[in-house]
């Protein structure tokens, strides 16, 4: 095997790599917090910045959604938090003579973590058809040339509109509000990526698209099983939940295909005791086969039925009977399916073993309460909304969903991704929402679905769209089948990308294109009415303010209202019925219109005024009502399902790192996994690299194998041999998002199924 890295970028191309480490945050991490932030902001500004985020009056973190207690740490914030925010915050500015130095061919050999480090942008750049550079360009003639090209298309469905998480519940109410009345449902979101597989599985089976607990439930759990999830790296501030959870008693199961160093120990940085001695975490750790998590708890659930029936009686009430009787339906096919679930299938299905499930059973009759975390890990595989329907089948059965301290609780990534789709950021929205939309606003919305984030791509490439307008986000680096996905965003006529920053889908384009600078969370925000905050929903839909403190970077920059209420106007004109104009002055506005169209957000303007915001309902959580199609909890028996891996091959996951949130790379260090100083790493396990022939050191292409018999290559990988399950490989995205076939989506959700890649790993040139 070859053993020096292919020609290309020695910056991040020769990783180094070390054991793996086996406890999370402690000093390390404020050491590193604190050098990256001062590297970015400079030590005043380091201070000033970071004591506002997650704050009652302060901003919400720009990174993951994970809710804030009620009695809040000075320094409520996580390591990668700080990274988020000082990334926001920096003093780096990207300006029209850094465009001037750089054609866009430049730009595109750049990778992401360059693009990223260059700082923030100050003005609209302007990319002509035929054009090498981007030039400025005045916010008057952006929006104009946006507005031609949407004029020129032959129906508003030539026209798709992105949404990143990012985005506040403001800005993405007057997005959608525009899409509509433009014409098109095509408003594509970045929850089509990653956690629509979980909204599917929930709306059938619980009757709403979100988690059923508070943070406040996590305290009280007996269990808490945390399946296909990384909280030490994607979501640390879960760590203190999970923490005070055992604190009080709860016993926590992992499921994960890899060992995760915030899931062993936590070492708590806000208390002294913390980062000294830290917090074992895992009671048991099920290290589980990629994509075997349905059969798993198909199984837990025959064994639970099993407990129930026994003819000793020791397992009698291990069934909510009542519960059942009295909330569910579909109980009786379930069951028949549970029963039949085989031990030898789900051994080979998990790659566990008969001892580990066993272990696992006791703990969960032992508990009375119990919550499932999930995240990637479940929702990005073919089968992944069976899967997450069977977790829901595993609370009914104990009737742990509607129980104080038990629930489902899908943990959202990016902050106020859940919020966004509350204010109808939706390619397929509910007759309800559009009647009321109607009702309100006094336009008639379209009533046919749009596309999601795959079926945007197949239409950009077939021609069918024209103009590509994304409110935040990096979309080009974030979907899969990344040639595919690269030549469809050619083919555009138009491609806008309303940012903070610089990244590769700015070197991405159609004919012409724009780069239109916004606000971030971090910066003022001054209307006509005086100065703005706007509101964010957290992944246990918690509603509550964001309001930025720092001068913003440029004078240049418009916020994401103000650019969607400019837009409008000059795209709908003077037919449109709404008041865009009195919108951008002042957000309380939207808030009112916000009140009238969504339920849940009466009185919203009042509500939010409350330090802290104020929770969303949920019928389910707060009634025990299911408002499903049979008014009840749906029961479902779906075949179990799992992927198969032929001889000599690996099955892969793509994942981050911990310098890394969703498409941004603020460094190339994975400090808990041991490598430092590259990004093109895979790891497997070291049985199968003494299977396989493959050293450890050695560097191979990765190359996936799918049923419409193309092959798709990564090349240049450092292979490390690592503690993952047998028969199992991880790299990160999004350098591997281009093994996924545009068309390789789980059922049902249509969501990339980037964590489970059939690969094989082929020796790598050298020259």
């Amino acid at each position: 095997m070859a053993t020096k890295p292919p020609k290309g970028d020695p910056v991040q191309d020769a990783p180094q790599v070390a054991e793996p480490q086996h406890a999370a945050a402690g000093l390390p991490a404020i050491g590193h917090t604190l050098r990256v932030a001062q590297r970015q902001m400079g030590v005043k500004r380091t201070m000033l910045t970071l004591l506002s985020v997650n704050q009652k009056n302060g901003f919400d973190c720009p990174g993951c959604a994970w809710p804030e207690p009620e009695h809040r740490h000075k320094a409520e914030f996580c390591e990668n938090g700080a990274k988020a925010v000082a990334e926001e915050a920096t003093l780096r500015r990207v300006t029209p003579e850094f465009f001037a130095a750089h054609p866009v061919a430049d730009l595109a050999t750049r990778s992401g973590y360059w693009l990223g480090q260059q700082g923030r942008l100050t003005h609209p750049m302007f990319l002509p058809e035929g054009g090498t550079h981007y030039e400025p360009v005045s916010w008057e003639r952006a929006f104009d040339i946006i507005g031609e090209e949407i004029a020129a298309c032959d129906s508003p469905d030539e026209s798709v509109f992105y949404t990143s998480g990012r985005t506040s519940n403001e800005a993405a109410f007057l997005y959608q509000l525009f899409a509509r009345e433009l014409g098109t449902n095509n408003l594509p979101d970045c929850s089509n990526m990653c956690h629509e597989s979980s909204g599917s599985a929930l709306s059938e089976t619980i009757g709403i698209g979100k988690g059923s607990v508070l943070l406040e439930d996590l305290h009280k759990a007996d269990l808490i099983i945390v399946a296909g999830q990384n909280p030490g790296t994607n979501h640390p501030r879960m760590l203190s939940a999970l923490e005070k959870a055992k604190a009080g008693g709860a016993k926590i199961i992992s499921v994960n295909p890899l060992p995760e160093a915030g899931l062993e120990k936590f070492k708590n940085p806000q208390t002294p005791q913390g980062m000294i001695k830290g917090a074992a975490l895992t009671d048991l750790f099920l290290q589980i086969r990629i994509g075997g998590d349905q059969a798993l708890f198909r199984l837990l659930n025959k064994l639970i039925l099993a407990a129930h029936n026994s003819a000793s009686g020791a397992g009698r009430g291990a069934v909510d009977e009542d519960f059942i009787a009295e909330h569910t339906h579909g109980y009786e096919e379930f069951a028949a399916a549970a029963r039949a679930a085989d031990w030898d299938e789900t051994l080979t299905a998990t790659g566990l073993t008969r001892a580990d499930i066993e272990q696992a059973l006791d703990m969960v009759l032992a508990s009375r309460r119990t919550i499932v975390c999930w995240a990637m890990g479940l929702t990005q595989h073919k089968h992944s909304v069976p899967t997450i329907r069977e977790v829901v089948n595993f609370l009914l059965l104990r009737g742990n969903i509607g129980r104080p301290g038990a629930g489902v609780c899908p943990v959202r990534g990016h902050s106020n991704v859940q919020g966004d789709r509350t204010m109808g950021i939706f390619e397929r929205p509910a007759p309800a929402f559009l009647d009321a939309l109607e009702k309100e606003f006094g336009f008639a919305p379209p009533r046919e679905h749009g596309y999601d984030v795959v079926r945007a791509i197949h239409a950009l490439r077939d021609g069918r769209a024209k103009v590509f307008f994304a409110m935040g986000g990096n979309f080009v680096a974030a979907t899969p089948d990344t040639d595919v996905t690269e030549a469809a965003m050619r083919r555009a006529r138009l491609t806008v990308h309303v940012s903070t920053k610089l990244n590769r889908s700015h070197a991405v384009t159609g004919a012409r294109a724009l780069i239109l600078p916004t606000l971030g969370r971090t910066e003022r925000d001054l209307q006509g009415a005086g100065e703005q905050f706007v509101t964010v929903e957290d992944s246990m839909g918690m509603v509550h303010a964001s309001r930025g403190r720092l001068e913003p970077a440029s004078a240049h920059l418009l916020s994401e209202p103000a650019i969607v209420c400019r837009l409008a106007r000059r795209v709908l004109g003077e037919n449109s019925v709404t008041p865009w104009e009195e919108f951008e002055k002042d957000y309380a506005t939207i808030r009112d219109r916000i009140a009238r169209v969504i339920p849940g957000f009466e009185d919203f303007n009042a509500r939010v005024a409350h330090p802290g915001g104020f929770t969303l309902p949920h019928a389910p959580r707060d009634e025990r009502r299911f408002p499903t199609a049979t008014g009840k909890a749906n029961f479902t028996a779906a075949p179990v399902e799992y992927p198969r891996l032929p001889e000599g091959r690996l099955l892969l996951q793509t994942l981050r790192s911990h310098d890394q949130y969703n498409t941004t790379i603020y460094g190339l260090d994975d400090r808990y996994r041991g490598i430092r100083n590259g990004r093109r790493v895979v790891m497997i396990n070291p049985a199968d690299g003494r299977r396989l022939g493959i050293a450890d050191g050695s560097y191979v292409d990765l190359v996936s194998e799918w049923k419409d018999g193309v092959e798709r290559r990564a090349p240049g990988f450092r292979v490390a041999h690592y503690p993952t399950a047998p028969g199992c490989a991880a790299a990160y995205y999004p350098e591997t998002n281009v093994l996924v076939p545009l068309d390789a989506t789980a059922d049902t959700s249509n969501t990339p199924a980037s964590k489970s890649v059939v690969v094989r790993l082929e020796q790598s040139a050298t020259d």
